[in-house]
């Protein structure tokens, strides 16, 4: 199957006729051919083929052509050369988010990230945002947000796309019959959807326990905890983390700490500042826990605590933002170094984190061997985004890792992100990696969507 790339443009002749010149036929494989089948997305129809004399690769389609299959603009595309004589043009990418939003900002915090795509995005592919709203399942059709030249959205109607990156809000919403249906719906229809939803931390770790290299980088951690594995966990690690199995931001986690002879210890963050309580028995500590989260506890997970690498007395750790690149192979495209914030049970940056890059904070505690530290736990990052696709159901094509590494320099993974904020790369210098990140979204489209690029394009 062909891949080449053209000029498409519209004509205002009613009829179904595609114009193509000789150098595009001859690329195409269509030469002598009279009519063929034009594709785009999930719609296609029949078309009379004329080529015409014009130096370069040109695509003339006619209104009829156009109307027919919604081809949402002219311009630089790729085409590929399907068996009998059909013809896609695209891919058709499609990004699945939400609101609640305003005319000008439809996909709330989220705009400015959709709109980079769609901005990057626009040379290499025909790509649009939508809600699951703008579905019409009976017409297989998509009222698609695209980016106009000067960064405003426009609507237009598109067919079902070949692939959909999802990046829906809320874990909520995508837990709810309606999004399941979606989601299914999508894949019957043989369009490649990834990411799939939110990890759940329980699962997650769940699923690297059986792989024997995950394993070794995970610490000990708990499901739905009966008080006595939290306990027995205290008084074997000294100190644990307490949190919530779908939280995110560090919402909701606790720090418990138990010293013999001083009692136990609570870490938390409340109404924007952080807390530390102390308590002399065991049973004291699981009171506060019940009263404030039911006495079941069994949405929540514990984990072993490790002593991170420290700089000026607060530890560090490091997200880890992965993706797909356009081989299909897992690659680290950029790191943040996160500094808790003093006195703060987390190192995320809404808790008075701050961000360093990872050469900086790496040099700071290990010197000379820092470059060799890194090099080891970017090995141990994408080992470990292999083992999670191998042991998911669904696809995957990022992953934000939260690892840390300890005093012995033993890399450990603490949270995997399906939908990893992009807060690391506010970073000054790590604008080249967000803008890297963005590439490596759409040249994972390309691959699902079987439009691979060719290195002579």
């Amino acid at each position: 199957m062909g891949l080449t790339f053209c000029n498409v443009h519209f004509t205002k002749q009613p009829q179904r006729v595609v114009y193509i010149s000789g150098s595009l036929m001859k690329s195409l494989k269509l030469s002598g051919k009279r009519n063929i089948r034009l594709r785009l997305g999930k719609e296609a129809i029949p078309a009379v083929v004329k080529p015409i004399k014009r130096a370069g690769k040109h695509l003339f389609l006619a209104s009829g052509v156009q109307n027919a299959i919604k081809v949402p603009k002219s311009g630089s595309i790729y085409l590929r050369n399907l068996q009998n004589d059909e013809v896609q043009l695209g891919p058709l990418v499609g990004v699945l988010s939400d609101g609640p939003g305003s005319p000008g900002q439809p996909f709330a915090s989220r705009t400015g990230f959709i709109k980079q795509l769609l901005r990057q995005g626009s040379s290499m592919c025909y790509i649009f945002a939508f809600t699951p709203r703008d579905i019409n399942w009976q017409q297989e059709r998509v009222n698609g947000y695209f980016l106009t030249e000067n960064g405003k959205f426009e609507r237009k109607m598109v067919p079902l796309p070949d692939v959909v990156y999802n990046r829906l809000p809320s874990r909520r919403a995508e837990t709810s019959q309606a999004i399941n249906q979606l989601r299914e719906r999508f894949i019957r229809k043989k369009i490649p959807f990834f990411n799939w939803s939110f990890f759940n931390k329980s699962d997650i770790y769940r699923l690297l326990e059986s792989d024997s290299f995950a394993s070794q980088h995970v610490p000990e951690t708990r499901s739905s905890p009966e008080p006595g594995i939290i306990k027995d966990m205290l008084e074997r690690h000294h100190f644990v983390y307490y949190k919530p199995s779908a939280g995110s931001l560090g919402h909701g986690i606790y720090r418990l700490t138990y010293l013999p002879k001083r009692g136990y210890f609570a870490r938390y963050r409340k109404g924007g500042k952080n807390v530390l309580l102390r308590f002399s028995t065991f049973d004291s500590l699981m009171r506060l826990l019940q009263s404030r989260h039911g006495r079941t506890l069994h949405s929540y997970v514990v984990q072993q605590g490790i002593r991170l690498i420290e700089i000026d007395g607060c530890p560090i750790d490091f997200r880890f933002h992965m993706h797909k690149n356009g081989s299909n192979q897992w690659v680290v495209v950029g790191i943040g170094a996160k500094k808790a914030g003093r006195g703060s049970v987390t190192t995320h940056l809404k808790n008075g984190g701050s961000l360093l890059t990872p050469q900086q904070a790496l040099g700071r505690v290990f010197g000379a061997k820092a470059d060799e530290v890194l090099q080891r736990a970017k090995q141990t990052a994408i080992r470990l985004a292999e083992s999670l696709e191998i042991q998911h159901r669904h696809l995957l094509g990022e992953i934000g890792f939260d690892l840390g590494i300890d005093q012995d320099e033993d890399i450990w993974m603490f949270e995997a992100n399906a939908k990893p904020g992009r807060s690391i790369f506010r970073h000054p210098s790590l604008r080249a990696e967000g803008k890297a990140s963005i590439e490596h979204i759409l040249e994972h489209c390309l691959y699902l969507s079987k439009f691979r690029r060719r290195d002579d394009m």
